[in-house]
């Protein structure tokens, strides 16, 4: 090997070392806020989360097999809230849930304990290769926490590991389609958390984990990445100010002449 070929070697070697110290750098904060919180997270959802029965309840609305035994992909499943109400759709499906906080699938593992069809993966999805094929991919309150472009790269990567007539649901945390609009969003947000009934230490540690750890972005931005991606029937199917469900099919737009 000459010189110029061992140093192009080497400078890929320190590029690729160098991607993957900046994604664990990245990650551990999130997941340390998330491990530290598990035990707690269930029971302040509801408090923290404005029109939280309704989001989940449309995300598996949205979530549409036609079959009965459908694969499901739940990305950042935490404690399994999502995936518990899947499993009440699907009780005959096959469910992996990934996450990186392995405190968070801790809680979700006593949640199905006994349950043969429910898998777990501790995972940053991020980085690493997520791999399988998959009839749903649903997410809720995690993919927010990436970087845009991270944002984009994921969803081009859960295209790829649908099966074809498989949908991507997403019940997320969006940014107001402007300044003004994300101003209020957050006023909206900030009133309900502080009227709720948790203590003020609970509030602030919700508060701090919001907007350090939080990445949002805007919603049609979004909607055109999934278009862009080959996503088709994109459409959202719930919206409460900062919180939206949205979703694409992989393979031909479904028609609704008629109806």
């Amino acid at each position: 090997m000459g010189f110029l070929e061992e140093s192009v070697r080497r400078k890929r070697i320190q590029i690729i070392f160098l991607v993957q110290d900046t994604c664990i750098v990245s990650m551990d904060e999130i997941k340390k806020a998330f491990d530290s919180g598990a035990s707690a997270y269930d029971a302040q959802r509801r408090f923290i989360i404005p029109g939280f029965d309704d989001l989940y309840e449309a995300a598996i609305w949205a979530a549409e097999w036609p079959g009965e035994k459908p694969a499901i992909l739940d990305i950042g499943a935490g404690t399994g809230l999502l995936a518990a109400l899947l499993l009440q759709k699907y009780p005959q499906c096959t469910i992996t849930l990934l996450d990186v906080s392995e405190n968070m699938l801790d809680v979700a593992r006593k949640r199905f304990f006994g349950m043969k069809n429910v898998g777990y993966r501790i995972q940053d999805y991020r980085c690493e290769t997520i791999g399988g094929r998959y009839d749903l991919i649903c997410s809720a309150l995690s993919i927010h926490h990436l970087e845009h472009e991270d944002k984009r790269s994921l969803y081009r990567r859960i295209f790829q590991l649908l099966n074809q007539g498989g949908v991507f649901v997403n019940a997320e945390q969006v940014m107001g389609e402007s300044g003004w609009h994300q101003t209020r969003n957050y006023s909206y947000w900030d009133e309900y958390v502080m009227n709720g009934p948790l203590q003020s230490d609970q509030v602030k540690e919700a508060m701090k984990r919001r907007d350090s750890l939080d990445k949002v972005e805007r919603l049609s931005v979004q909607l055109d990445w999934l278009r862009d991606t080959g996503f088709s029937d994109v459409d959202v199917v719930y919206k409460n100010r900062s919180f939206a469900v949205f979703m694409g099919r992989k393979g031909d737009s479904l028609s609704g002449d008629g109806i």
